[in-house]
């Protein structure tokens, strides 16, 4: 490993499945309860606030009573051990790489955890609820949603994460689906730019075939093991 020093991790919903946070895409997911158009694009919002933000409160709710696995505290060691730079991009909207003691997180896709005013643009951290309306803390404007990323709307932090790849000498994929761009297209980047690439699902994803190398098995098994061989366990 001596040859490797800058790590760009993506962690998707396999790595928070295993603490009991629902996933969209699998059977009997969210997305099978709710149709996409109607909880998580700006034009269901519009047609129907209380509705999204009831479904995004339950989710909040959920998300707070969840507890960092095996893969996330690896991780966290693996920041922390790590002699090079490590960047982790996580699509997914939980804090649970961050309870795990993770301090170098970007959240592409926003946080369950933050509430969004649209009037000002100020963004607050936020464990109650949205679906009565309450006032912005900064401007006292009844404007605050969610701070998620929608289909239809730019993630967050692009600018880093590409900067952070075209740096990397090891890009790895954990738990992710490979089908929602841009992440899916960052093992492309990475691989384009000469970096190895790891995917760690629990099963093939749709851009496996990007990789370098494919480890399949859940996270709480593979994550941990991968963290001993980088750092010479």
């Amino acid at each position: 490993m001596a040859h490797l020093r800058n790590i760009v991790v993506l962690t998707g919903a396999g790595i928070s499945a295993e603490s009991g946070i629902d996933t969209f895409r699998d059977g009997g997911g969210l997305w099978e309860r709710h149709r996409v158009e109607d909880v998580a694009t700006p034009e269901g919002f519009a047609r129907d606030p209380e509705l999204v933000q009831r479904f995004y409160d339950m989710r909040r709710a959920a998300v707070l009573t969840k507890q960092p696995n095996a893969a996330h505290h690896a991780l966290a060691r693996l920041e922390r051990e790590w002699r090079g730079e490590l960047l982790i991009v996580t699509q997914n909207v939980d804090d649970l790489h961050q309870r795990a003691g993770a301090r170098r997180v970007l959240h592409m896709h926003g946080t369950h955890l933050n509430a969004w005013c649209t009037a000002c643009d100020a963004r607050h951290r936020w464990s109650g609820t949205l679906f009565d309306n309450p006032p912005c803390p900064a401007c006292d404007t009844r404007a605050l949603r969610p701070d998620v990323v929608w289909f239809g709307e730019m993630p967050y932090e692009m600018d880093r994460i590409h900067a952070a790849l075209r740096d990397a000498d090891l890009f790895v994929s954990i738990g992710t689906s490979g089908a929602v761009y841009p992440a899916a297209g960052f093992v492309q980047d990475a691989s384009a730019l000469g970096a190895r690439t790891l995917e760690l699902n629990l099963e093939r994803s749709e851009g496996s075939h990007w990789f370098d190398e494919t480890r399949q098995g859940p996270a709480t098994r593979l994550v941990p093991q991968w963290v001993e061989e980088m750092l010479g366990g």
